[in-house]
């Protein structure tokens, strides 16, 4: 078994730190993660900043650690936020439409924000975001002789 190709930084400033990950970021590094943020949440830290400049590769099990250290930052009572995500994280954060918890973008407006004599009533679930842009560029699948691939 190989060491994990992670480094984790941690500099505090009383209850704020600041978390840089250099590296890879995947199923078998993801646990260095989780137990750095429950760590800060132990010290008392409540403000996280991870920078992730020097991340070089981060699979959906990172976007899935960030997401829940977020939720048990934000059940303490704290922020958990991310900087400079790689481009592939930051694709998945853009497609799942959770940049408004990880990295403080502004939500996407709600029927709250409509015009008040548009009726509620016609309002329907917005589809995922991206779901139709993924599915207009992908290539059509030829039928295999048989349907066995």
């Amino acid at each position: 078994m190989s060491l994990p190709q992670l480094n984790v930084y941690r500099h505090d400033r009383r209850t704020r730190a600041l978390i840089t990950l250099a590296g890879e970021i995947d199923l078998e590094t993801v646990p260095l993660i989780r137990t750095a943020l429950g760590r800060c949440l132990h010290d008392g830290v409540r403000t996280i900043d991870v920078d992730l400049t020097p991340v070089t590769f981060c699979d959906c099990s990172g976007l899935n650690a960030f997401t829940q250290a977020f939720l048990r930052t934000a059940a303490a009572g704290g922020t958990l936020r991310l900087h400079y995500p790689p481009p592939a994280l930051a694709w998945m954060i853009e497609l799942t439409g959770c940049g408004f918890l990880l990295m403080g973008l502004p939500a996407v407006p709600g029927p709250a924000s409509l015009p008040a004599a548009l009726p509620t009533t016609v309002l329907a679930p917005l589809p995922m975001a991206g779901f139709q842009t993924l599915h207009r560029l992908a290539p059509a699948v030829p039928a295999v002789p048989g349907g066995v691939l």
